[in-house]
């Protein structure tokens, strides 16, 4: 069978001629003629006599991931994998089937997570008149924007042209934006592709309107279609991808919860006459026996089919699909968000304890814009072992790439560069042991910066600012008496500070090897004249099944460094086994290598939530550091000579949870931890 596969954007099509409307203007005569065309297309597509069926095989993938962390720029982590093989027919005029014959699944966290039967399929027809999603529970009976009736409902732009060249002809192709004549109605915001002389839909994108949203928790669905000319004539799925994110509906806090469905459709077979049995029984999508589906045989492996699909490039479309809508919508709230909410970056915002502050309690109010781009950030708290208060008030408004932010603050500041232990399970040893690991400093003042993306992984940042820094006594007595380290202080007085900073986030949740740190200069003025840098870096490099994961920090200071910047070594988060931050200076440098390879572990069930899997992760490491140049008024010292501690780690419950013990090779001492992942240490 002869046949020509087209999708609008992919690498292999040659786009010639592409020209840009002369002015986007809403619902011209040329715009709602093409859309008068793609309506009666749509309609008489159904009752093609050339094709009165069609079977088809659509490969797809279910992810559902979580995304932490303050203004949640990190990627995504991938909780569960489902990965499924579908038999699809159809037959005029509208009636369909899918058939899930192969279905496995991992998963990466424990979960509890159900999909409804709509996200484990395709959407025929480029959906139907009335869009459904979710079975209905997360949108139902929107208007398609190619429906009998639409044009009362939507406004068309015409804004681009684009040619595609084939072996035999050319398909010249039109983008309109839709928009809805109403957002406050359930709606759709996006952009059609059509064949300029059929009127065939080639590729559609769009987010929905905030009243299309039927369950309070959705923040919003972005959706991708795109269609292929398959046997020279008939227009039908390729591609199709959806991505569902959710958030808290009364707390504005760094957690979403993402449902991501990717699904590539190829050997159509047209008109082979699918008998009557096919459609009978059952809803649209069903799945076979699980005899069948468990017998399905796959190519590879799980982990590396994932790979393949979720590259970072691939998942970085959902948010140019976003802006878009957000342009056309013109300061139309899309999301289902509340503008404003009670907000914390993490756990420890709302509550916890060290030393100095005993147990300190905290809220925040966020409000943010309709589209979202601008957000006003209030916060307070106070200590219960001081008569100690803390909070501030910042703007942030970001342009495209450019982030705008200025505020003022008085807080609470660890004087390590990178922290040592999430905020909850510090606050759980200060309380129940009268261990803390931190060391603190008050900060007040204001600032103002500007941040550019300068990739979807990349930023560079320039920060201006005033701040008066104090020193703090321990106040706080825990569980069965006196802490016995004290806060080794700070050298009080007024700073300006500069810094500018680049940073690399890590890669999507899929990549196998990645880089990603940070690299910071710092420079003052006031009471102490300094300038500083600092910089780490994680570098992750498969190694068959297994991975190899190198850390390594380093930085220097001029000779007027003062204590609450100098640079610390030691125990818990560096050298596992020395002293907790027994080594200071003015300069450090600092790198571990841990190899990290499965083992088996006994599977504990935990009931929905699956169980703890059937392998733990077993990770021997060793870590080298040195600090030099002595700051005067601290308690830890310049190290002599390099320092060595060696280890071995272990993750358990699908690595949720470390476990660490390690040795000082210099001195024999023995040291142990546990933490959750790292991975959670920006919410707690």
């Amino acid at each position: 069978m002869r046949r020509i596969r087209i999708a609008v954007g992919c690498a292999a099509l040659a786009l010639v001629g592409a020209r840009r409307a002369a002015a986007q203007q809403w619902d011209s005569p040329e715009a709602l003629a093409l859309v008068q065309r793609a309506i009666a297309r749509r309609g008489a597509s159904l009752a093609d006599t050339a094709l009165t069926d069609f079977s088809a095989r659509a490969h797809g993938f279910v992810f559902f991931l979580g995304q932490i962390g303050e203004g949640l720029s990190e990627p995504p982590r991938l909780i569960k994998a489902d990965q499924l093989e579908l038999e699809v027919y159809w037959r005029a005029p509208d009636r369909s089937k899918q058939i899930i014959i192969g279905w496995r699944n991992h998963p990466y966290l424990p979960t509890d997570i159900n999909y409804h039967r709509d996200h484990l399929g395709i959407a025929m027809n480029n959906f139907a008149d009335r869009i459904r999603l979710g079975e209905g529970d997360e949108v139902r009976d929107v208007p398609h924007p190619l429906s009998p009736g639409a044009p009362a409902l939507y406004q068309y732009a015409l804004v681009d042209s684009l040619e595609i060249r084939l072996p035999d002809r050319a398909i010249e192709v039109y983008e309109l934006r839709v928009r809805p004549r109403d957002f406050a109605a359930p709606r759709i915001v996006g952009s059609l592709f059509i064949d300029r002389t059929f009127g065939d839909l080639v590729r559609m994108t769009f987010n929905f309107t905030r009243g299309a949203y039927l369950d309070a928790q959705l923040e919003d669905i972005s959706v991708s279609i795109e269609n292929s000319l398959w046997d020279g004539r008939f227009w039908l799925p390729v591609h199709q991808e959806i991505e569902i994110r959710r958030r808290a509906t009364w707390l504005d806090f760094p957690a979403r919860g993402i449902i991501r469905g990717h699904w590539d459709i190829d050997s159509y077979r047209f008109n082979q006459g699918v008998p009557d049995s096919v459609f009978r029984f059952g809803p649209e999508i069903v799945a076979a026996p699980a005899a069948v589906r468990d017998t399905f045989p796959w190519t590879d492996s799980l982990d590396a089919a994932v790979r393949d699909v979720a590259q970072p490039a691939r998942l970085a479309d959902f948010a140019k699909i976003r802006a878009q809508a957000t342009a056309i919508a013109m300061g139309h709230v899309l999301t289902r968000l509340n503008q404003t909410e009670f907000a914390g970056v993490s756990v420890s915002d709302f509550a916890h304890v060290n030393r100095v502050e005993g147990l300190a309690l905290g809220a925040g109010l966020d409000h943010r814009s309709a589209d979202l781009a601008n957000v006003l950030r209030l916060k307070v708290g106070a200590a219960t072992a001081t008569p100690l208060l803390v909070g501030g008030a910042s703007v942030s408004s970001r342009h495209g790439p450019v982030t705008y932010q200025a505020g003022g603050f008085r807080e609470v500041r660890d004087m390590g560069d990178v922290p040592v232990v999430s905020g909850v399970m510090n606050s759980l040893l200060a309380q129940e042991f009268g261990v803390d690991y931190g060391d603190y400093s008050l900060a007040s003042g204001g600032s103002a910066s500007v941040t550019r993306a300068l990739s979807g992984r990349t930023t560079l940042g320039l920060s201006l600012g005033y701040e008066r820094v104090d020193s703090l006594a321990v106040h706080y007595r825990w569980a069965r008496g006196a802490f016995d380290r004290p806060n080794p202080g700070a050298d009080a007085g007024d700073y300006g500070v500069a810094r500018l900073s680049l940073a690399r986030r890590s890669g999507s949740f899929a990549t196998e090897r990645e880089l990603s740190g940070r690299a910071e200069l710092e420079a003052a003025t006031g009471a102490r004249e300094y300038a500083r840098a600092y910089g780490e870096l994680r570098w992750q490099i498969p190694a068959g099944p297994t991975h190899v994961i190198i850390r390594a920090a380093g930085g220097a200071a001029t000779a007027d460094l003062p204590r609450q910047r100098a640079f610390l070594l030691g125990g818990r988060g560096t050298l596992l086994g020395e002293p907790f931050r027994s080594a200071a200076g003015r300069a450090m440098a600092w790198t571990s290598a841990e190899w990290q390879f499965p083992i088996p572990a006994p599977a504990v069930p935990l009931g929905s939530y699956g169980g703890t899997g059937r392998t733990a992760t077993l990770a021997p490491w060793v870590a080298l550091g040195w600090t030099g140049g002595a700051i005067a008024g601290l308690p830890a010292a310049p190290t002599r000579g390099a320092r060595a501690s060696v280890g071995v780690g272990l993750g358990l419950l699908h690595d949720l949870l470390r476990v660490d013990a390690g040795v000082d090779t210099r001195t024999g001492r023995f040291a142990g931890s546990v933490d959750v992942s790292r991975v959670f240490w920006d919410i707690l």
